[in-house]
């Protein structure tokens, strides 16, 4: 392959990566089916154990052998729930069984994501200073064709990074904004025997990846839907607080009250992750209930 056709190569992935959400946004259904597995997918636990295999594979087969296995679509470094992928300190790819596969050769380290964030060279640079990380980055999913929240680890080993990604559901704020009146609609037209049904059926629609809703009277404290949990139904939450100790639930009320609708920011678990993130929700006063609706963002 010569020079021009690698770099035409190059522009085109980039290409559809940039193209591909548009897509996504406009036919973005609710996939609850997908919920569990996508939150299993994006466990962080079993990325960083697979990254942990495959860099020690690279110290102890050196980089010949290893880059010929994780290329190897059927090998044992193969899933199509995690990819691994192996990058020179110089920006060329030596290996990939994810989307990137068809790059192997070529020199990525400007390679871009769709949202035009180019994560390769925040890992060479992060790598600088640190053996071990990761980037977050939109990117491919070949197992269902659509471009997806990623998180690639890596782990420098000699002169190479060795990393492995995995697809993290994570809601926007425009998502999060959309849920929140699609339930404010159903509550007012419904009543609320019906909307919490709907609220808290995990097979609905208002429960997608990490994303779902949740009502609390503002008068008890105490919830009247939980998508994640709807088990929760009835125990009052005004003494709960989050990573940081702050009693967001309180604070929630609080605002309802003072206000009818507004956001607040606080500390929670990632069950995608295993990690406390800044979470932000939204929420909005109906009657004598809070509705909300939670995202992941950075802070």
């Amino acid at each position: 392959m010569n020079s021009h056709s690698k770099t035409v190569l190059l522009l085109s992935l980039t290409a559809l990566l940039a193209a591909a959400p548009l897509a996504y946004a406009a036919d973005r259904q609710p996939a609850p089916t997908k919920a569990i597995s996508a939150i299993e997918r994006g466990h962080a636990s079993q990325a960083s154990a697979l990254l942990e295999r495959a860099a020690q594979y690279l110290k102890s087969n050196g980089p010949e052998q290893a880059f010929a296995v994780f290329n190897d679509r059927q090998g044992t470094f193969s899933s199509s729930e995690y990819y691994v992928f192996a990058v020179g300190l110089d920006g060329t790819l030596h290996a990939s069984n994810g989307a990137s596969r068809a790059l192997v050769g070529l020199n990525v380290g400007e390679l871009k994501d769709a949202a035009g964030t180019p994560f390769i060279r925040q890992m060479l640079d992060a790598a600088k200073t640190n053996n071990v990380g990761e980037v977050d980055y939109r990117w491919l999913n070949i197992t269902d064709n659509r471009v997806e929240n990623t998180v690639s680890r890596f782990q420098k080993v000699g002169d190479y990074l060795v990393a492995v990604g995995y697809y993290a559901p994570r809601a926007s704020a425009e998502e999060a904004q959309a849920m929140l009146k699609k339930a404010v609609a159903l509550l007012k037209k419904s009543g609320g025997e019906a909307a919490f049904a709907a609220f808290n059926d995990p097979q609905g629609d208002y429960v997608v990846n990490d994303e779902y809703v949740f009502a609390i009277g503002l008068d008890d404290g105490t919830y009247r839907a939980s998508g994640a949990s709807p088990t929760l139904v009835g125990v009052d939450v005004r003494d709960v607080t989050d990573a940081a100790g702050k009693p967001l639930f309180k604070d929630m009320i609080a605002l309802a009250k003072e206000k009818g609708s507004g956001t607040l920011d606080y500390s929670w678990r990632n069950p995608a992750t295993n990690a406390v993130e800044h979470k932000r929700s939204l929420i909005q006063r109906v009657d004598d209930v809070l509705l909300g609706v939670g995202y992941y963002a950075k802070p």
